[in-house]
C-alpha cells in the first residue's frame, strides 16, 4: 500500500502538465490566427525586406482557419478544441525559429536566411506528428499524412509563388527537415510502448484521461476497469435514532476510497452514499488509499445497491463524553459508544495526505487488545500535506493508543442527538462539493458537543482551527470538522493539485457562518437517542495498487524518453543557427 501511495502521489505531481494547453479554445484560436499575423510580419519584415504583406497576412490567416478546421477530420474525437491548442503551439514553434534565425544573424554578423522559414514550416509539421499521435489519437500514418498540410498551405499562402521552388527544394532545409520529421516520429513510437507490458498504450491512456475532462468518461473508465479485479469491502455505519424513531443521521466509513478523479468512477461516491441515505449522513474518509478506488459507475451503482444490506451488529443507550489527546503535531478525538470507540485523526493545521494502512492495522489491534469489540476510526483530512513523516505517524499512533485508554476509564450516559445540514441554503461554492455541510450536535451528560462534516477534498490548512474558534466564541464546543475527500470537481481548477480545497475559495469567516447556522439547527433538534453499529460486506471491483504502479511507471519513461529527444533536438537546432 506504501508503494501505491508513493506511485498516486507521483502520478499526481505530473498533473500539472495538463495545464499546459490554455483554459479555454477562444484564447489559442486568437492566439494562433495573432501569430500567424506576426510570423508573416517576420518574414516580410525580417526575411524578405519588404511590406506588402496585408493581403498576405489575411491569407494565411484565412487559411490557417481552414486548415484547423480539415484537421478535426483526423482527429479521433473529433473535437475542434484540440486542433486548436495545436494550432496555437505550432505557431508558436515556428515564430521561434523565424526569431531566433533573425538573432543568430545579428550575432553572427551575416544576412537573415530563408533557409529558417522552410526550417521552420518542418519543425512545425514534426510537432504536429507529436501532437497528433499523442492526444488527438491518430496513427503514424495518419499524422503523416495531416502533417505537412496547415504548416506547407500557410507557407504557400505566405511566400511569393516565384520562391517557392527554391526555397522548398533547399536541400539544407529538407534534410534537417526530414531528421526532425523522423525524430518525431520515433519519439512517438517510444512514448506509446513505454508503459510496457502493464500499459499497452501510453497514448491511448492520456487521451482517454483527456476525453475525462470534457465529460467523456467511457474510456477511461473501460480502460482502468480491465485492470481492476473483484474484492470485498466492508462499509460501517453508526446510525443515531430517535427514541420515536421519526429521525435518524448515520455517520458512514466506507473502506473505498473517492477517486481516482472526477469525473471517473467513484470520485463522487460520498455524495451518491449521502443521498442513498437521504441527506442525513456524513460520509467520513476512512483509513483506505487509491488502491480502493471503485473504477466505473457500473461498480459504483453495485456497492450503493448492496449499502442497504447492511446488518446491526450492536446498540446500545449510552456513550462517553468525547476524550481529546494531543501530542506534538498530532491529535486524536474519541467517544465510546457502548464498548465501540469511535477516533477522529488529525495533524490539523499541519496536514499530511491519507493516513496509511499500517496505523490502521495496529490502532486495531491495540483496541482488541483492550477488549474493545470493535473500533471506527476516522480520517479527518482537513489540512493539506505531504505523506506523514516517521515522526508524525509514531505520535498519532501514540495519541491513539492513550484515547482509548482513556475511554475505558470514562463513565457512560445517556444520548441526545441533532443533525442539521446545508440542503436548504445557498451554499454552493468551488471548493465545496454536492453534499454541502453538516453538523451533528451530541449531548452527552447535559454537555454539547458538536461535529462539522464538508463534502470537499480536504481543507485549506489552519481553516478547520478559524471555525472552531469562532464557534468557541459563541460558547460551542466543536470538537472536528472531517471532509469526505470528494474527487468531484465544481468546476475544473487549473492548479498543481487539480481541485480547491474548502477554505481556499470560501475563506473561514463565511464558512464559520454556514456552519454556525447548521450548528444552531441541529441544537434545536436535539432527542434522545439510541445507537446502533451497522456492518456492511459487499463484493466490488477495485482498482488496486497495480494500476497505478504502471501507470506511473509509463509516465516516468515518457518524460525520460521525452527529455533526452529534447536535448537532442534543441543541440540539433543550435547546430543549424551557425550553419
Amino acid at each position: 500500500m506504501e508503494k501505491s501511495s508513493d506511485d498516486v502521489s507521483n502520478i499526481h505531481n505530473r498533473f500539472s502538465l495538463t495545464l499546459i494547453n490554455p483554459a479555454s479554445h477562444y484564447f489559442s484560436l486568437v492566439g494562433s490566427l495573432a501569430i500567424a499575423a506576426v510570423i508573416v510580419s517576420t518574414v516580410y519584415f525580417g526575411y524578405l525586406g519588404s511590406d506588402e504583406i496585408w493581403f498576405r497576412i489575411l491569407g494565411v490567416i484565412g487559411i490557417l482557419a481552414l486548415t484547423q478546421l480539415i484537421d478535426i477530420q483526423f482527429t479521433r474525437k473529433k473535437e475542434y478544441s484540440k486542433s486548436l491548442h495545436a494550432s496555437l503551439f505550432g505557431n508558436m514553434l515556428w515564430i521561434a525559429v523565424l526569431l531566433m534565425g533573425l538573432l543568430a544573424s545579428v550575432v553572427l554578423a551575416k544576412e537573415a536566411s530563408l533557409f529558417f522559414v522552410t526550417y521552420g514550416m518542418f519543425l512545425f509539421a514534426s510537432f504536429r506528428i507529436g501532437i497528433f499521435t499523442t492526444t488527438l489519437g491518430a496513427s503514424i500514418r495518419k499524422a503523416w499524412a495531416i502533417c505537412m498540410v496547415q504548416p506547407l498551405a500557410m507557407f504557400l499562402v505566405m511566400i511569393p509563388h516565384d520562391m517557392w521552388n527554391s526555397m522548398l527544394t533547399n536541400p539544407m532545409a529538407i534534410g534537417f527537415g526530414a531528421v526532425f520529421l523522423i525524430i518525431a516520429s520515433v519519439w512517438s513510437v517510444l512514448t506509446d510502448r513505454a508503459g510496457r507490458p502493464g500499459m499497452e498504450s501510453t497514448h491511448r491512456t492520456i487521451q482517454a484521461y483527456l476525453a475525462s475532462q470534457g465529460n467523456d468518461f467511457t474510456e477511461a473508465e473501460e480502460i482502468i476497469e480491465q485492470r481492476s479485479y473483484k474484492t470485498k469491502v466492508s462499509t460501517s455505519q453508526i446510525r443515531l435514532r430517535s427514541s420515536n424513531g421519526d429521525t435518524e443521521f448515520r455517520m458512514v466509513l466506507p473502506e473505498i476510497h473517492p477517486g481516482p478523479y472526477h469525473p471517473v468512477g467513484g470520485s463522487n461516491i460520498p455524495y451518491l452514499i449521502y443521498k442513498n441515505l437521504d441527506s442525513s449522513a456524513m460520509v467520513m474518509h476512512s483509513i483506505s488509499d487509491h488502491s480502493l478506488n471503485l473504477p466505473s459507475k457500473n461498480e459504483v451503482e453495485n456497492y450503493l445497491k448492496n449499502l442497504d444490506k447492511s446488518i446491526v451488529k450492536e446498540e446500545g443507550l449510552v456513550c462517553t463524553e468525547p476524550v481529546t489527546v494531543q501530542i506534538n503535531k498530532a491529535r486524536v478525538t474519541g467517544l465510546l459508544f457502548g464498548n465501540n470507540p469511535l477516533l477522529f485523526l488529525s495533524l490539523s493545521p499541519h496536514g499530511m495526505e491519507d493516513i496509511p494502512n499500517y496505523m490502521k492495522k495496529e490502532i486495531e489491534q491495540y483496541a482488541k487488545n483492550r477488549n474493545y469489540v470493535r473500533i471506527l476510526i476516522v480520517d479527518c483530512h482537513n489540512a493539506m500535506g505531504e505523506e506523514i513523516s516517521k515522526e508524525d505517524g509514531e505520535d498519532m499512533l501514540k495519541a491513539a493508543k492513550s484515547c482509548l485508554d482513556s475511554l475505558i476509564t470514562k463513565d457512560s450516559y445517556p444520548i441526545e442527538f441533532g443533525y442539521a445540514n446545508s440542503d436548504s441554503m445557498d451554499v454552493w461554492t468551488e471548493d465545496l462539493g454536492m453534499g454541502g455541510l453538516g453538523i451533528v450536535c451530541l449531548k452527552i451528560n447535559g454537555k454539547k458537543f458538536f461535529l462539522g462534516w464538508a463534502d470537499a477534498n480536504n481543507m485549506e490548512n489552519g481553516v478547520r482551527e478559524k471555525i472552531v474558534e469562532n464557534f468557541a466564541k459563541q460558547g460551542y464546543q466543536l470538537l472536528e470538522i472531517c471532509t469526505s475527500d470528494t474527487h468531484y470537481a465544481p468546476v475544473k481548477a487549473r492548479n498543481r493539485n487539480g481541485y480547491y480545497q474548502l477554505g481556499l475559495i470560501t475563506g473561514a469567516e463565511k464558512l464559520s457562518k454556514w456552519f454556525l447556522e447548521i450548528a444552531n439547527d441541529a441544537e434545536s433538534k436535539t432527542k434522545s437517542a439510541k445507537f446502533e453499529i451497522l456492518e456492511n460486506e459487499t463484493d466490488v471491483k477495485i482498482m488496486g495498487p497495480g494500476i497505478y504502479e504502471d501507470y506511473s511507471k509509463a509516465l516516468d519513461n515518457s518524460l525520460k524518453i521525452t527529455k533526452g529527444f529534447m536535448i537532442g533536438s534543441v543541440i540539433l537546432f543550435v547546430i543549424t543557427l551557425f550553419l
